[in-house]
C-alpha cells in the first residue's frame, strides 16, 4: 500500500461543513492527516467528519466557531498548543460573500462581517497558530483567493477588497517565515459549485463547474511535507475523483 501523503499530520481547515473546505477536509482524510475542523454549525462538521471517517481518517477535533469571534480563535491556538504541541497544516478555506451591491448601498453590517471573515479571521488565526505552524518540522499556510481580488469588478466590493487585502497579507506572511520551516502559498481554486457561486450567480448552470472535489489536489500539494513552494498564488486545476 502506498504511503499517505499526509500521514499523521494534523491539520486544521476552517469553513469544514461545506463547499470547498469540507472537500478539503475529505482529500486530507484520505490522505491520512489528523483533522481539526472548523466551521460555524455542528450538524455540518458532524456530517463532514463521518465522511472523513469513511476515507479512514481517525475522528476529527470539531470546532463550532464564528471566525468573526477573534477571541475564539485565541483560544483555539492555545487549545491545540496544549493538546498537540504543534500544527503540521493550516487550510483556510472559509468565506463570506456577503452582498453583491454598489459600494453607496452596501450595508456598514455587511462590509464589517465580509472584512471580519474573510480578512481578520486569517490574520488572528496567524497571530494564533503561527508558533504552533513554526513548532512543526514543515508546517504549511494555504490561504483562499478568488478572481474577484485580479481587478476592479462593479458590484464586488467587500469580497473583492477582502480576497485583493488577504492575498497582501499572505504574501507578507511568506516574506516573514521565509527563513524559517513554515511554507505560506494562496490557492485560487477558479469557477466550484458551489452555495457562494450559486448566490453569486443565481442563472448560472452548476452542473457546467467542476465540483471541490475535483480540484483539491494542489491542498494536498501544499500541505505535504515535501513541498517547498512559498509565496506563491497557485491555480487550482481540475482532477476528477474516483469516489
Amino acid at each position: 500500500m502506498a504511503q499517505r501523503r499526509l500521514e499523521g499530520r494534523i491539520a486544521l481547515v476552517t469553513g469544514a461543513s461545506r463547499g470547498l473546505g469540507a472537500a478539503v477536509a475529505r482529500a486530507y482524510a484520505q490522505e491520512g492527516a489528523r483533522l481539526v475542523l472548523v466551521a460555524r454549525t455542528v450538524g455540518g462538521l458532524e456530517e463532514v467528519d463521518d465522511q472523513c471517517r469513511a476515507r479512514g481518517a481517525e475522528p476529527a477535533t470539531l470546532v463550532p466557531l464564528d471566525l468573526a469571534d477573534g477571541e475564539a480563535i485565541d483560544r483555539l491556538g492555545a487549545a491545540l498548543h496544549e493538546r498537540h504541541g504543534r500544527l503540521d497544516v493550516l487550510a483556510a478555506c472559509a468565506g463570506d460573500l456577503g452582498q453583491l451591491a454598489p459600494l453607496a448601498h452596501t450595508k456598514a453590517e455587511t462590509w464589517n462581517r465580509v472584512i471580519a471573515v474573510n480578512l481578520t479571521a486569517n490574520f488572528r488565526l496567524i497571530r494564533s497558530l503561527d508558533p504552533l505552524l513554526r513548532a512543526s518540522p514543515s508546517g504549511r499556510a494555504i490561504f483562499v483567493t478568488s478572481g474577484a481580488a485580479k481587478s476592479p469588478r462593479a458590484f464586488w466590493g467587500a469580497y473583492a477588497v477582502s480576497k485583493a487585502a488577504l492575498e497582501m497579507m499572505a504574501r507578507i506572511y511568506a516574506e516573514e517565515t521565509q527563513a524559517s520551516s513554515v511554507r505560506v502559498n494562496i490557492v485560487d481554486p477558479g469557477r466550484l459549485r458551489t452555495a457562494m457561486r450559486a448566490a453569486a450567480y443565481p442563472g448560472e448552470d452548476q452542473a457546467t463547474l467542476p465540483h471541490p472535489d475535483e480540484i483539491t489536489e494542489v491542498f494536498v500539494n501544499l500541505a505535504a511535507a515535501t513541498s517547498m513552494r512559498h509565496g506563491e498564488i497557485v491555480q487550482a486545476t481540475v482532477k476528477p475523483t474516483s469516489s
